[in-house]
């Protein structure tokens, strides 16, 4: 990986850390302030969820736009919204005010954006390690941000909370403009980017839509639970001016008790039970919560908690790559990162409708509810297969048609399927590593010279 390569993925991964948290410091914060005007429930869960309105809206047709002015533009604007929607949120002590402010921070869609500009500032042999590079960024972010939401708070109150948030997205744009490289398009990346004509064909796919209603359903989750999580905390007695350290020690003793059960979701045959068993998990902690009102219970099932909602975290983005067709990943992640943003706006306004109609136990009552219903609609989903997409260059000679290049690729044992970009000389094969074999490549001689690209 080169210096200019590095820069840039970390360049991004800084990026996806300033927009992770401004959306998500706020959670364990307004729902137990008190500096709000007018404030309600309802208002409450719409200020916590309206983000996810505007960035399921605006994610694909950004992301699209992109592709034909570039993408720094793209990603500049949606800075300039993030940060505008910040000082608003931050100036306003009514409630209605920071509503406009969240909706406008959710106006700075550009995750799909910065997933293409890795494609664009990457070589194709270096692009698996700058993902892994931003994929620590966005999977550290969410954590911190619960730490540092309630720490900020204590020093200078929920404004202060949104102006730090305004001064970080004024950060990530002066590294947009002096850090990060002027991106060359070099080719379209389906397996990044979102293709318009293959919408149609992941849509179809029932394993992909079941994967895309369970990041929806987890988003939900997340926001109705933080209508309440920290007025639970506050009603046992836990300070305000400790509620960091609260969520930083819950964070670390989940991520300690999740670590053995990525190992074991590494194994495909392990994946639908670790699904299954996770959304028990959620029922589970939400019930105790509506009959367990002691320090140690609740904290007992916020532990659960995280633990299930960060393991889910990690496997379904990882269960889009493995259903995906060849080729067709990037327009499945689009369709995802979509998917997960609506979950988390209809979270924070059905939640907030619910406990304003009634009560907290209520909430989560509707909540275990909605998880039993996402239980059985998950039931049904295949057992995934050890599939992955491995990326090849392609030389020929003679006059060979695209068709024939796929067919030939197609019958090689373990190549399930195969997306060849002709312009590019470049192939997309999905297969199964357990009878995949990178020599079979080489048996077509001189007339098709296939390489490996990512090992």
């Amino acid at each position: 990986m080169t210096k200019t390569e590095f820069r840039a993925a970390a360049s991004i991964g800084l990026l996806y850390i300033v927009r992770m948290l401004g959306l998500f410091m706020v959670l364990p914060v307004l729902p137990v302030s008190g500096e709000v005007q007018s404030a309600s429930p309802l208002l409450i869960g719409l200020a916590l969820g309206v983000y996810g309105l505007s960035q399921a809206l605006l994610q694909i047709p950004l992301g699209l736009l992109s592709d034909r002015i570039g993408r720094k533009p793209v990603i500049l604007g949606g800075l300039v919204m993030f940060v505008a929607g910040s000082i608003v949120a931050g100036a306003s002590g009514h409630i209605f005010g920071i509503i406009v402010g969240r909706l406008l921070q959710g106006c700075g869609a550009i995750a799909s954006t910065l997933l293409a500009l890795v494609s664009d500032v990457t070589s194709i042999e270096n692009r698996s390690k700058a993902m892994a590079i931003v994929g620590i960024s966005i999977g550290g972010s969410f954590g911190l941000a619960l730490i540092l939401g309630p720490l900020i708070a204590n020093l200078g109150g929920l404004p202060a909370v949104f102006y730090f948030t305004a001064g970080a997205g004024l950060v990530g744009i002066v590294v947009v403009l002096t850090v990060l490289p002027n991106p060359t398009v070099r080719s379209h990346n389906p397996e990044s980017s979102l293709t318009p004509r293959f919408i149609t064909d992941v849509l179809a796919n029932a394993d992909l839509r079941r994967t895309t209603a369970s990041v929806f359903m987890l988003h939900y989750l997340l926001m109705s639970s933080f209508i309440v999580l920290p007025v639970l905390l506050s009603q046992t007695g836990v300070e305000h001016d400790n509620l960091h350290w609260v969520y930083f020690g819950l964070l670390a003793f989940s991520f300690l008790l999740m670590t053995p059960l990525m190992w074991i979701a590494d194994k495909p045959k392990n994946v639908r039970p670790l699904l299954l068993g996770m959304i028990g998990i959620f029922v589970g902690s939400q019930l105790l919560l509506t009959v367990e009102t002691e320090l140690l219970s609740v904290l007992s099932s916020l532990l659960l908690f995280f633990m299930a909602f960060n393991l889910l975290e990690v496997i379904l983005p990882a269960l889009v790559s493995k259903t995906s067709r060849a080729g067709q990943r990037g327009t499945g992640m689009g369709i995802y990162s979509t998917s997960q943003f609506a979950g988390g706006f209809a979270g924070g306004a059905l939640g907030g409708a619910i406990l304003a109609a009634s009560d907290i136990t209520h909430l989560l009552w509707a909540n275990a509810l909605a998880c039993a219903i996402w239980f059985i609609y998950l039931y049904g989903i295949s057992q995934p297969r050890n599939y992955k997409t491995i990326a090849c260059r392609v030389a020929t000679s003679g006059n060979m048609s695209a068709s024939a290049v796929a067919d030939a690729l197609l019958s090689v044992g373990g190549v399930e399927d195969v997306a060849f970009m002709d312009d590019d000389r470049l192939a997309y094969l999905k297969v199964d590593e357990d009878i995949y074999d990178d020599e079979a490549l080489s048996r077509f001689g001189d007339s098709l010279v296939v390489t490996r690209i990512q090992k």
